[in-house]
């Protein structure tokens, strides 16, 4: 190869350096744009217990809303047997065992409630966790162990955000999901 064709390699080869460094630095930019916008987004979710508690008065009384009108209608379905058939025999028994009932569903709503909320703020922790991994390159799975998250959960997560529920938050393929 001549002294021409050499310094016309080098050149081409430096101009293409150059666009490619220019293109680097822009891709850092937009980059470094993207987390502040979302880093304050993730921390959020990341330190979020789950459903405020507005959110867990209202799930909660909803529940048990909806079990006490059902009792509620028991109740008056036997009070209406008793009036039309003038019989009381066994309408305290049935009355008795009608609160007992409920109390067990109340209990199991409360429980169930309780669990409910552990789980959505589980969720909220981990779809923060894939989005710091996003922004920042870093493996999920590795950050989850160095949270005590068993990585299991976390690719049980990623795949449940694939489906399709819920809301999702963030740039192309900086997004993550909540809810499902």
């Amino acid at each position: 190869m001549g002294r021409g064709a050499q310094r016309q390699t080098r050149c081409a080869i430096d101009d293409e350096l150059a666009r490619t460094a220019a293109l680097n630095q822009q891709f850092l930019t937009e980059r470094a744009e993207t987390r502040s916008q979302l880093l304050p987004e993730f921390q959020r979710l990341l330190a979020s217990p789950g459903y405020s508690d507005e959110e867990r008065a209202a799930i909660s009384g909803e529940g048990l809303g909806a079990l006490g009108s059902a009792f509620d209608a028991l109740r008056q379905r036997a009070e209406n047997r008793l009036a039309r058939t003038r019989n009381p025999a066994g309408f305290g028994e049935l009355l008795g065992e009608l609160g007992r009932e409920q109390g067990r569903e109340a209990a199991q709503v409360a429980r169930q409630s309780q669990a409910d909320f552990a789980n959505q703020a589980f969720r909220r922790r981990l779809a923060a966790l894939e989005g710091l991994g996003g922004l920042y390159g870093i493996d999920t799975n590795l950050l989850g162990r160095g949270l005590g998250l068993p990585a299991q959960l976390l690719g049980l997560r990623a795949s449940a955000s694939r489906d399709g529920r819920g809301f999702r938050f963030g740039l192309g393929p900086l997004s993550f999901g909540i809810g499902g």
